[in-house]
Formats: structure tokens, sequence, C-alpha cells
């Protein structure tokens, strides 16, 4: 039986109802959002506060939305993780709004990310996500319905 772990992440807007894609810092060709493991006795929304403020630098934000379910993606072959051992992860997205005086800053004590762009969902490049752009689509397309003002 293959195990997941448990998991959040967060699709963020701009100001300008635009989408924030977030080039990742190990593989730099990989661009994608901000996510990280939910820890023991933390809720899905306290750990995105806590994983924006670690790989942004930010607190200065608001959740509008949450996906409606978890969602599951495996690790691609030969993926390993020097503190644990999982077959993929599962994940609870939020649409998050930055505030309009938010400063992102992805130099931070363990940087995950090294730059950032904000992009209108017509332009975004599902190959750039790797073996999550299955799951990604699926999130964004269903926050681009629900929140009608995302570029």
């Amino acid at each position: 039986m293959k195990t997941y772990r448990k998991n959040t992440a967060a699709i963020i807007l701009t100001a300008e109802n635009e989408i924030l894609l977030f080039q990742r810092a190990d593989l730099p060709q990989v661009w994608g959002f901000p996510q990280g493991g939910i820890e023991k006795g933390e809720s899905a929304e306290q750990a995105i506060v806590r994983e924006l403020e670690e790989e942004i630098g930010t607190h200065a934000f608001d959740i509008v939305g949450k996906y409606p379910e978890y969602l599951r993606y495996d690790f691609p072959e030969g993926m390993t993780f020097p503190d644990w051992s999982y077959d993929g992860q599962e994940q609870q997205y939020f649409l998050i709004r930055l505030h309009p005086e938010a400063l992102i800053n992805v130099k931070t004590e363990h940087p995950e990310f090294i730059s950032y762009k904000p992009v209108c969902f017509a332009a975004i490049d599902f190959n750039v996500f790797s073996f999550k752009a299955d799951v990604y689509r699926k999130v964004l397309t269903y926050f681009k319905k629900e929140f009608k003002e995302i570029k």
C-alpha cells in the first residue's frame, strides 16, 4: 500500500489577480507553488500560514479559498528524501490573496525558490510543473472557475 505525506500548498494571487509561479532552487527548470508538510497537531490552515512565512517570507495575505478535498500525486521513480520515505504527497490546496503591501522574499534561511513571476491563467505552461502538472491543472482550473477575478 502506498504512503502519502500530509501536505498543504498555496496558489497565490497578486493584487492584480495574477498567479505567482515560483522557480525551484533544487530544480531550476521546474516551477511550482509554495507547499510543505502539516506538522503534528497543526491544521492545514495553520500549516499554510507557517509555510508561506518560511518559504516566501510574508504573512501579509488572506486565505480566500480552499480546494474541496485533498489531492494526491506520486513522486517519480528514484526520487528520495533524506528524512522520510513516502510514495507521494496528499495535499490541501488554498487560494491566497496577497495584501497590496506584501513583500515576497525567496532568500529565506533555507531557500526553496530562486525567483518568482506573476502570470495570467491563460499563459500558464503546465509542462513546467513536472510530475505535479495534472494536480496543478485540476486545482488551478477549479480556482479559476470559482473565483472569476483570476486573470
